[in-house]
């Protein structure tokens, strides 16, 4: 391993040596990667990144079953290294809306195969006799939590790194990036100070100075350097009679937004609670500027106050010791993105070029590891999709943006967020043509991938009183079940199965594909067989090598070398980037966006072949336009395109236009459904209430890479005779037998033990009688992927995932919601729809 000589080219070029630089080098290398070079313009094995400076535990639950997966897998790595210890973590709660939230947290505990439980105030005093427990409620205790040494991991990575390189690893410290250099669209080196590289990909792993890297390449990554905030006093007597770096567990005062933790003889104050203090990276002082390094700026004592008069509140026995005093203080820069999920994976703007940034110590091994599988495999063990740098693409992407965002996160980052919660900064930023209209009837706006979407209509208020005695029982009495959300939600959905109702906008993101390779290039890419008839419409997973889901989505043929896909607009990003990186170099595949330019509108419902008819110029009938096709249609004075499909189990069209004459779209049809009451209706009958009635599956719920479509029930294609990725693994699961499969649930009994009536909201664990959390024969936990009320079934609906002893209908289990377990029933195995099993209504 040289830390002297620039090689003139590399395989692979990895710019920042922190934590993630070092952690990829050395999984690349176990991928059988030979040929690397590691680059940092500090030196090592402390180069002036957050690595240096971060408070280093590990607290392993969160809601999110990415990141917890994460964090587990990292501190697996940090053992077997010898820099973890042990030490357990405990979050307490000063009020009661707190110790809920801790209870939220016991159960995404179970949800993700990790230990912890609810302590009270007794219990939480035992095991740290030094709090003040006279100001709190309880805890939530978790065994597996510890802390890390990511500098001398860094060391022992490096060295395994270049054992498996065989000498085929160098790593220069102290040399600053110049330059990358792009061409024709790809990465072909990187120039230093120290000499250039040629490189046949290049990974930029430099925290807080990623963005500033990647513009070298034209292309954005979109994070922000932000303060948190940390003092260490000491020396503190009461820990003099224990041996270690620490001895109690790690405490977060989640109230308050801090923690405190040992460390040796002192006591590190964290704090997220102070207002936002972000930097721009080009005021970073350099290494010879700064004081100590340059993430670790003095401490702004203003900022401070109130953070150490609630550390003095919750450990006075410590902070006042007289012996003690404030040894360190820093500001310590680490990287805030604008949804706090790391960016990784291939930007697509530049073949070769990859993203490993906003990754916090917690995760880092496990991150590393996982982009080197995504970079030498095509897949990762732990699905990232929710941390694809794609996903802003097109709209969350520039420095106010990011800005407005990271400063609302950072203060999300110890908060109670409910799991519908909406961002409030940089909105509204994408709208439809339709948003005026939509505002005008006073919709009640979500955001999906920078697009404004009605979730309902309060101008739809008038139909509960219609609907009143369909949706007794199903309302949601208690106000974190009911927050963000709306009972009008279920009233739309009645009305649309009874009359008829418009959709829009989707948000879809929309790409169509010309050249005379694509329909050999589109039978590559999807399950579903492609080569089929002008005008036809083909619903297919897309899959990784692995025979897990990249994504699922629509794709329409329009002429003989032109496709249409069509996809949520979620993943429309990280979509567009897959597509984009397996364009075959014959130079015959082009891809043309069409996501900003073309409107969508929904019209679903018994009477929606009559609306469509009193405007359209051509016949709608089912002979002239049957579902599952999709022709042009002219409603009105506009010319649009239209399929015949619906995620809502009803007959209807979803109609594009471009966005210029959405609003003309908008309006004859509404003015052609009077007569019909055609009402405008949300999101939450779109993508829940329809959805879960038809057993439809989602993206990033059901859907992920460690389960296989046959796990899903999307087998129905069947396995066709081109090639197409994933198609060895697909065949496979086709053939064996299910580990688990997705089921539909009902909640038999939705009372608590205070008799208010609850409603899971998703990520609940299901238990077996005994109360066990049920796993299956690939050691992943049962827990709901979505949840949501069938108004039209009565029921409250939820998907899991089962193993064969419980994927049985009318098989009796549990779900823990909240600290208590309601009863449930397998409705349904596999994807037949609980609502209109034969699909008739579609049909018309």
């Amino acid at each position: 391993m040289s830390e002297r000589d620039l090689p003139s080219s590399a395989e692979t070029v990895i710019i920042g040596a922190g934590i993630v630089g070092n952690s990829l080098a050395y999984h690349l290398t176990e991928q059988g990667r030979t040929d690397l070079v590691v680059l940092d313009k500090g030196p090592l094995p402390d180069p002036g990144g957050s690595t240096g400076h971060a408070s280093n535990f590990l607290m392993p639950v969160e809601h999110s079953k990415e990141m917890t997966h994460l964090t587990r897998r990292s501190i697996e790595q940090y053992e077997d290294m010898d820099t973890f210890t042990e030490s357990g973590g405990l979050e307490v709660a000063r009020t009661e809306e707190r110790m809920d939230e801790l209870e939220r947290r016991v159960q995404s505990a179970k949800a993700w195969g990790e230990p912890g439980r609810m302590l009270d105030v007794d219990e939480v005093e035992e095991m740290v006799p030094y709090l003040n427990t006279e100001i709190i409620e309880g805890g939530f205790y978790s065994p597996s939590a510890g802390t890390c040494d990511p500098l001398r991991a860094g060391e022992v990575m490096r060295a395994r790194a270049d054992h498996a390189a065989d000498g085929g690893l160098t790593v220069s410290p102290n040399t600053t990036v110049l330059d990358l250099h792009v061409e024709d669209g790809a990465i072909r080196a990187v120039e230093t100070d120290r000499g250039t590289v040629q490189a046949d990909e290049v990974v930029i792993a430099a925290g807080l100075w990623s963005p500033k890297i990647a513009a070298m390449a034209g292309v954005e990554i979109p994070l922000t350097p932000a303060v948190h905030q940390m003092v260490s006093v000491g020396p503190i007597s009461y820990f003099e009679e224990y041996e270690g770096e620490i001895s109690f567990p790690v405490i977060r005062d989640m109230d308050t937004q801090m923690y405190e933790r040992q460390h040796g003889n002192d006591l590190e104050v964290g704090s997220y609670q102070h207002r936002p203090i972000l930097w721009d990276v080009d005021d970073v002082p350099s290494i010879e500027e700064a004081p100590l390094s340059p993430t670790q700026p003095p401490l702004t004592d203003d900022a401070f106050e109130q953070s150490m008069a609630d550390a003095l509140e919750i450990v006075p026995q410590l902070l006042d010791d007289p012996e003690a005093g404030v040894r360190h203080e820093i500001d310590g820069l680490l990287s805030q993105t604008p949804d706090g999920m790391p960016l990784l994976g291939p930007l697509q703007d530049v073949e070769g070029l990859w993203s490993c940034a906003a990754v916090w110590i917690k995760e880092a091994p496990a991150i590393g590891e996982a982009v080197a599988q995504w970079m030498t495999r095509g897949w990762s063990d732990i699905d990232l999709h929710a941390s694809n740098v794609n996903r802003f693409y097109e709209y969350g992407t520039s420095r106010t943006f990011v800005e407005n965002r990271s400063r609302e996160g950072f203060q999300k980052i110890y908060g109670i967020v409910h799991p519908a919660e909406q961002w409030q900064s940089s909105r509204p930023l994408r709208t439809s043509a339709f948003y005026d209209r939509q505002e005008d009837l006073d919709a009640q706006f979500f955001e999906a991938a920078g697009w404004e979407r009605p979730q309902w209509f309060e101008s739809n208020r008038d139909l509960l009183t219609e609907y009143n005695t369909e949706l007794a029982g199903l309302t949601r009495p208690n106000e974190w079940d009911s927050r963000w959300w709306s009972p009008i939600i279920l009233a739309e959905h009645c009305h649309m199965r009874d009359n008829v109702a418009m959709i829009g906008d989707m948000g879809f993101g929309i790409f169509d594909f010309v050249g005379s390779d694509v329909p050999e290039y589109m039978e590559r890419m999807a399950v579903g067989r492609t080569d089929v008839d002008v005008g036809k419409t083909v619903y297919t997973p897309i899959l990784a090598e692995n025979g897990g889901f990249v994504s699922d989505l629509t794709i329409a043929r329009l002429g003989p070398e032109r496709y249409r896909v069509i996809t949520g607009g979620a993943a429309a990003g990280s979509d567009r980037a897959w597509f984009t990186r397996h364009i075959p170099d014959t130079g015959n595949v082009s891809l043309i966006d069409r996501s900003e330019s073309l409107c969508t509108l929904g019209i679903w419902g018994p009477d929606a072949r009559d609306v469509i008819a009193d405007v359209a110029e051509e016949d709608v009938s089912d002979e002239a336009f049957p579902p599952y096709t999709a022709q042009d249609l002219t409603v009105g004075e506009v010319d649009a395109w239209a399929m015949r499909l619906s995620y809502v189990g009803e007959l209807g069209w979803e109609v594009y236009a471009p966005m210029g004459q959405g609003r003309r779209l908008w309006d004859t049809i509404a003015e052609a459904g009077e007569e019909y009451d055609i009402r405008p209706v949300g999101m939450g009958v779109y993508g829940t209430t329809g959805r879960m009635e038809k057993g439809y599956r989602l993206y990033g719920h059901e859907l992920e890479l460690e389960y296989t479509p046959a796990e899903a029930g999307l087998t129905f294609h069947g396995v066709k005779d081109a090639d197409f990725v994933g198609k060895d693994a697909y065949a496979d699961a086709i053939e064996e037998e299910n580990a688990a499969t997705l089921c539909t649930l009902s909640v038999v009994d939705h009372l608590s033990a205070d008799g208010e009536r609850r409603f899971m909201l998703g990520n609940e664990p299901i238990l077996d009688e005994e109360g066990d959390v049920i796993v299956d024969g690939e050691g992943r936990e049962s827990y709901v992927t979505s949840a949501g009320t069938g108004p039209t079934v009565g029921k409250h609906l939820l998907m899991a995932y089962l193993p064969p002893e419980y994927a049985e209908e009318g098989q009796d289990l549990h779900v823990e919601y909240m600290g208590e377990r309601y009863p449930v029933t397998v409705e349904v195995v596999g994807s037949r729809p609980l609502f209109d099993p034969e699909n008739e209504r579609i049909r018309g």
